[in-house]
């Protein structure tokens, strides 16, 4: 069954620039060009409620992983958090000089990075609401900022045509991926956290390994690629295109699955929900729509459970290449019904087995890197403070 348009939302009075769904799916957030945060229930015959607070476009929002918050940044260069009640009350962040443009909490929900025109990434504890650091190196605008899923790295993109990966305790760039012969106008973490996704104007959105830093996959498109979002099981990815399309990736195949026309004008925006069977998206057309996903939930399904059950990075990392190999075998399976069951049963649970193994394998290959990087952090230290001690020394001596 293809995505289907589920619901329709018109209220905003200039272009939608951001979308995202509450945790429970109850609740779904949109910013716009007119300066308001609108929360639309997705609950029929419920209200929705437009926030006012912004002196001049919201460029991006986002609710927090436990719904009770909803962020906003705006071109009056400040970050807003709502409480998405009726009140609609907010508190003000001040620190970036020019627009923010992005938005993203942690997935503790304790920490909130945002991205700006004035070159820089910022990231701000939540609760006391302070500024914490600044991350710049950018040489032009950075357009989206996001943390990786267990909240150790940072990815921003930006119109110098990088994406930079950071390491939130160190604060400093570990890479710089420079193949974009555009600028860049979003990127996101896989939700297994080893590989991005960035979107640019060079009508490309591109897919990088972290751990290896090479590019994974590349697709084509025929315009400007505005947003996109992974599925929650990190086999789909959806994008909005400035030719008012919404395209679904397989990541798996590698290949276009869906094209849809719903926009009239550039789509500018697109998000998943949290569980996977919803994605919304937004046009300069004002409008917001909600498409139901229709995938074949077999895909997918058992992948959420173990993910929802396992909470540590490593298990989802496993679970996400048991998949990818359990997905392919059911293909393979349907093709050559001619061998026996058994045969076929062993095979399955021997390739997951040491999928399983492979993953493991690659926790620990990280593992050890994430060690390295400490050593030399250490050992850098140690040797600062071997000079300072030496220079501390000569100067009392001379």
């Amino acid at each position: 069954e293809d995505p289907s348009l589920e619901r329709h939302f018109k209220g905003h009075r200039d272009a939608v620039t951001s979308v995202d769904f509450s945790l429970n799916k109850k609740q779904l957030a949109s910013g716009s060009m007119d300066s308001c945060l609108m929360i639309w229930s997705m609950r029929p015959q419920m209200r929705a409620y437009r926030f006012v607070g912004h002196k001049d476009a919201v460029m991006c929002v986002q609710f927090s992983p436990s719904g009770h918050l909803v962020a906003s940044g705006s071109r009056d260069k400040t970050v807003r958090l709502w409480v998405p009640s009726v009140k609609g009350e907010s508190t003000v962040f001040k620190a970036h000089t020019a627009t923010v443009r992005s938005v993203h909490f942690s997935s503790d929900g304790q920490s909130l990075v945002t991205a700006s025109d004035d070159k820089t990434v910022k990231v701000w504890t939540v609760h006391r609401q302070k500024f914490l650091f600044s991350l710049s190196q950018h040489i032009n605008w950075v357009r989206c900022a996001r943390f990786s899923p267990d909240g150790r790295l940072i990815v921003s993109a930006s119109d110098d045509k990088t994406v930079k990966l950071w390491d939130k305790t160190s604060r400093e760039c570990i890479h710089s991926f420079c193949e974009h012969g555009g600028f860049v106008n979003h990127v996101d973490f896989h939700p297994s956290g080893t590989c991005i996704a960035a979107a640019g104007t060079d009508n490309t959105v591109k897919v990088w390994d972290v751990r290896m830093n090479r590019l994974l996959q590349h697709y084509q498109g025929n315009a400007v690629v505005n947003s996109l979002s992974f599925h929650p099981s990190g086999n789909y990815l959806v994008t909005a295109s400035n030719d008012s399309t919404l395209k679904i990736l397989d990541l798996l195949e590698g290949r276009l699955l869906y094209t849809l026309h719903g926009h009239q004008g550039p789509a500018t925006c697109v998000a998943f929900s949290r569980a996977g069977d919803l994605f919304a998206s937004g046009g300069s057309d004002e409008q917001v729509m909600v498409w139901k996903t229709n995938f074949d939930a077999a895909d997918y399904g058992d992948v959420l459970k173990t993910q929802k059950s396992g909470t540590s990075v490593d298990e989802t990392h496993h679970t996400l290449v048991e998949m990818d190999c359990g997905v392919h075998l059911k293909k393979t399976k349907t093709r050559d019904s001619g061998r026996n069951h058994e045969q076929q049963e062993e095979e399955a649970s021997l390739a997951n087995t040491l999928e399983h193994i492979m993953g493991q394998l690659d926790v620990l290959t990280q593992t050890v890197s994430i060690l390295e990087q400490r050593l030399t952090l250490t050992e850098d230290k140690l040797k600062e403070c071997l000079e300072n001690q030496q220079k501390i020394i000569q100067n009392k001596t001379s």
